[in-house]
């Protein structure tokens, strides 16, 4: 069951940044991530009643939590401007996003690994350097056929 969340959530991001691009010349890139926020947190907050209303507890929470939920909103929104603005630039999606989700893999492995003391095995470590050096390769003939 795991592996299907996997693969609808990847779908899922990969379609965020489809539409992403596809709006980024019809919209104004602070105005586009609002718009996307909004939507976002009202699915968030239906999704949210609709499982309080059927489940008899309340979620969870610590102010821990919260703060660092939002630290990740922070996060995310600062992503959102960026995209629409690389994107309305005229940068394909098809670089893009294999770009900016590619340098996010290495910096929350080396975050998981060097701060939160997470152990990945020799072939998962051989793995990560090969993305590494896949996006190394992929940035570089982007930016020599730009």
């Amino acid at each position: 069951m795991t592996w299907i969340l996997i693969a609808v959530a990847a779908l899922m991001f990969g379609l965020y940044n489809v539409f992403i691009k596809l709006s980024s010349d019809h919209i104004h890139a602070v105005l586009g991530a609002v718009v996307l926020q909004f939507v976002a947190a009202f699915m968030g907050l239906a999704w949210l009643l609709y499982l309080m209303a059927t489940q008899s507890t309340s979620p969870n929470f610590t102010g821990r939590g919260i703060t660092i939920a939002a630290l990740a909103g922070i996060a995310i929104g600062l992503v959102e401007i960026l995209t629409f603005v690389v994107y309305g630039r005229g940068l394909p999606v098809a670089v893009g996003n294999p770009l900016i989700i590619g340098g996010s893999l290495l910096v929350t492995t080396g975050v998981g690994v060097l701060l939160l003391r997470e152990v990945l095995s020799p072939l998962q470590l051989g793995a990560i350097g090969m993305i590494a050096l896949g996006i190394g390769v992929f940035a570089w003939d982007a930016a020599r056929t730009a």
